[in-house]
């Protein structure tokens, strides 16, 4: 199997700087790693391997922080302090994800976290303090992201429909 389908099968990657972050194990039964893949040597590396089910990433505005959701026990959000543009470390617990679990989330441009959840978007501080929340008239929601002409309007996926909702803040997320 070539390398995007031994490793992109069903996460999107994100890129940092020049390196590539892709969560895999996607076998249920393995544990999950977080992987920096090096387009210049074609190294691929682990960077973190103590996730059960490693899904959405995100970074900070400025990317300083990375953001990654374990969708399997015990359903929370990490974060992570980015050094070098290429490694990760002061791995810490940001957000306790309930009900439900974190899927798919984006930042806005003060650092605030958007993140799915059963009852809809749940938001976070940059401190991970929760905010607030959107909810969604069904069972639960598995993404959102910003877009419209200024960034402001939240569009969230849910078990049937798409939602959108104009916000007063602008999302941080770049083409």
């Amino acid at each position: 199997a070539s390398f995007e389908e031994q490793y992109f099968s069903t996460m999107a990657p994100i890129v940092v700087g020049d390196h590539l972050l892709v969560g895999t194990g996607n076998d249920l039964d393995a544990p999950g790693f977080l992987q920096s893949f090096d387009p210049e040597t074609g190294e691929l590396r682990i960077v973190g391997d103590d996730f059960d089910r490693p899904n959405g990433l995100c970074f900070s505005p400025d990317e300083s922080i990375l953001y990654v959701a374990d969708s399997g026990e015990p359903r929370h959000i990490r974060a992570f302090d980015v050094v070098d543009g290429e490694h990760i470390s002061n791995g810490r617990i940001f957000a306790v994800v309930r009900p439900g679990m974190p899927d798919g989330f984006r930042v806005d441009t003060k650092g605030n976290l958007f993140t799915s959840a059963w009852d809809g978007i749940q938001v976070y501080s940059p401190e991970g303090e929760l905010l607030g929340k959107v909810l969604v008239p069904e069972e639960r929601t598995a993404n959102c992201s910003f877009g419209g002409p200024d960034k402001s309007r939240l569009f969230i996926t849910a078990d049937r429909s798409l939602y959108s909702i104009k916000l007063n803040v602008t999302g941080a997320q770049t083409p």
